[in-house]
C-alpha cells in the first residue's frame, strides 16, 4: 500500500488512529493529503495531539453532487483522492464502496495497521497490540471477523 501515489485521508482514520495511540503510522506514506473540509471536521471535534506529528498537506478540492450519501469530509476526501490519482484511507463503508465503484484503492485503519506490519514497521506483538487497541480503545466499530482475519494474518505471516 505504501509508496510513491498520493494517499489521502477522510476524518475517520485520523480520529481512530490517534485513539488507538497509531497515528503515526500514517508517516509510513510521507506526506498525506487531508481536505480542507477533514480539517475543519478534526478541529470542530477536537484536534488530537498526536496529529500535529504528522507530516500532513492541507488541500482545498471542489466537491460535486456525485456522493450526496457522504457527508462533506468524505466527498472532499473522495474527490482529492480522484484528483490526485491516489489512494484514500477512510473507514465510512459508503465511502469505500464508492471508492471500489469508481476504481480507487481503498483502506482503513486496519489496513494502516497491517501495511506497516508487512513493511517491518511494527513487530507482530506491535501490529496485534494496534488491531487491539483500534477494537478497545477506538470509536471504530470493527465486526468480530474482521478482527480475527486481521489477527489471522499476523499470526500467518509471523508463523512464516
Amino acid at each position: 500500500m505504501s509508496g510513491s501515489r498520493p494517499v489521502v485521508t477522510d476524518t475517520g482514520p485520523l480520529i481512530h488512529l490517534a485513539e488507538a495511540d497509531a497515528l503515526g503510522l500514517l508517516d509510513q506514506f510521507g506526506t498525506v493529503l487531508v481536505p480542507h473540509t477533514v480539517d475543519e471536521e478534526l478541529r470542530a471535534g477536537g484536534v488530537p495531539e498526536a496529529f500535529a506529528s504528522v507530516d500532513f498537506e492541507r488541500r482545498t478540492v471542489d466537491t460535486d453532487d456525485r456522493w450526496p450519501e457522504l457527508d462533506p469530509g468524505e466527498s472532499a476526501a473522495l474527490a482529492l483522492t480522484e484528483r490526485a490519482g491516489g489512494m484514500i484511507l477512510t473507514d465510512d463503508m459508503a465511502a469505500r464502496k464508492r471508492a471500489n465503484e469508481f476504481g480507487i484503492e481503498v483502506h482503513g485503519s486496519i489496513g494502516v495497521v497491517l501495511t506497516a506490519y508487512a513493511d517491518g514497521r511494527l513487530d507482530a506483538d506491535e501490529a496485534i497490540d494496534s488491531v487491539r487497541a483500534l477494537e478497545h480503545e477506538s470509536t471504530l466499530y470493527l465486526s468480530k471477523p474482521l478482527v480475527n482475519r486481521a489477527m489471522r494474518r499476523i499470526e500467518e505471516d509471523a508463523s512464516e
